[in-house]
């Protein structure tokens, strides 16, 4: 079945957003979210990296770590995607002081649904996500999608941060 979902289109901004339920890490704990569960109190924001402990990504989940509270002003909320198990994420989370949850795409069927997959990346075994972001209204319409084929690009933080305020 996950083979199916490759082959499927990139999601786009008016598509509904494809659900999922998956471990979510946090500095805390290993909990589950459903992306329907998290719908309906402001705008879900889906930051896809590919992998806990490089030196890119961690700059990127610092950088929605530092904008949170921006974020949660518009009552949204923030995850990170990564194909790395929950207790790596965990002390991913923990040693970057993240304040948001990650979700943990283990066994790569939330990237294969987004249409996110990066085939291979030096250093790390197997596909992974590529860098991209997503952001969901209350109905579970994409109403911002931004993707990158250059793992070592980092989206626009204004551009997110506008997208989200519009979706609210």
């Amino acid at each position: 079945m996950a083979r199916e979902r490759l082959t499927n289109a990139m999601v786009r901004e008016g598509d509904s957003a494809p659900e999922f339920t998956a471990p979510l890490a946090t500095q805390d704990d290993v909990d589950e979210v459903t992306l329907s569960d998290e719908l309906g109190d402001g705008p879900v924001v889906l930051a896809f990296f590919p992998g806990a402990f490089t030196s890119v990504c961690e700059d990127e989940m610092c950088e929605f770590r530092d904008a949170l509270a921006d974020f949660e002003s518009l009552d949204a909320s923030v995850y990170g995607v990564s194909v790395d198990g929950p207790f790596a994420q965990q002390a991913f989370a923990d040693d970057n002081d993240l304040n948001f949850g990650l979700v943990s795409d283990f066994d790569r069927s939330i990237i294969a649904d987004y249409d996110v997959v990066l085939e291979s990346l030096a250093g790390i075994y197997g596909p992974v996500a590529k860098r991209s972001v997503f952001v969901i209204d209350n109905d579970g319409a994409v109403t911002y999608s931004w993707v990158s084929d250059d793992p070592g690009v980092l989206p626009d933080f204004d551009e997110v941060r506008a997208a989200v305020e519009e979706a609210a």
